[in-house]
């Protein structure tokens, strides 16, 4: 695995903290007494500015009833881990003012759900640990923090339609994650195309591709496969792929169509897990 720093991971712990003391009825001072920790250590905690040390994290888990949360995230607060094949990726991305992203059967990272992201996480193989898992679940939702920004990155996502018809997680799992996507695309924060299936065979059939571009560098091109990825950086390959994407976006559903199919396939989704 490749690790990078990652200071906003912090961020993040410290809202579960908050979160979970705020949801269990106590105040910093009232968590402080029962963990044995210093009302100040903790306001700095949930502020991001500290991390608390191995035993500080097991009180918090015992106190809050949290089930080994704060123990299990606590490798993350000193940077993410991804697999040795994306972690160029990982950095382009952070850089990118537009991401186009082609995904032929798993709902894309920056757009996964945490239920679902886990059940994708745990079903690989060798088997992970929950430790491990966890540890690649906390990065994939940091990376989903850049959607934060309304305005950047510009973020097209064109979907086959075996990822809205693969029932990862069951029913309920995937109602939420279609929701999901559905809320990002209505509130025009990305856009979403879906290839339907009646396309049949269309310029992209051979696997995933991440198409991206940036204020002041030339645009790449990222390609994936099973334990396999590649950083494609040279002008002619990369307008190859930005062609062959152009391409199946002209055999797909315009945003609204694909938004309405979604928002179909949610409500049948909806009806069999109720």
């Amino acid at each position: 695995m490749a690790i990078e720093d990652n200071p906003r991971s912090r961020e993040k712990y410290g809202e579960e903290l908050k979160r979970r003391r705020e949801a269990a009825g106590l105040t910093q001072e009232e968590l402080s007494q029962r963990a044995v920790m210093s009302r100040t250590h903790i306001a700095h905690i949930e502020a991001g500015r500290r991390r608390p040390d191995a035993k500080d994290a097991e009180r918090l888990d015992q106190v809050l009833e949290a089930g080994g949360f704060f123990v299990r995230f606590l490798p993350t607060l000193d940077g993410r881990r991804v697999a040795e094949h994306f972690a160029e990726a990982l950095e382009f991305e952070g850089q990118a003012t537009e991401i186009r992203v082609y995904a032929p059967k798993l709902v894309p990272g920056l757009l996964q759900t945490v239920a679902y992201a886990r059940e994708v996480l745990g079903s690989g193989h060798p088997p992970k640990s929950d430790e491990e898992r966890d540890k690649l679940l906390a990065t994939r939702l940091e990376r989903a923090r850049i959607l934060e920004d309304f305005h950047s990155p510009m973020l097209w996502a064109m979907l086959d339609e075996a990822v809205l018809r693969r029932p990862i997680g069951g029913p309920a799992v995937m109602c939420e994650q279609l929701r999901h996507i559905l809320n990002l695309g209505e509130e025009r924060r990305i856009r979403v195309h879906v290839l339907p299936f009646s396309v049949g065979a269309h310029a992209l059939l051979e696997g995933v591709v991440s198409l991206m571009w940036f204020a002041d560098l030339p645009p790449i091109a990222y390609v994936e496969g099973l334990n396999t990825g590649r950083v494609l950086e040279l002008p002619t390959v990369v307008r190859e792929c930005q062609e062959a994407y152009d391409h199946a976006l002209g055999d797909a559903l315009s945003h609204r169509e694909s938004l309405a199919l979604i928002r179909s396939v949610a409500e049948d989704y909806e009806n069999e897990a109720q």
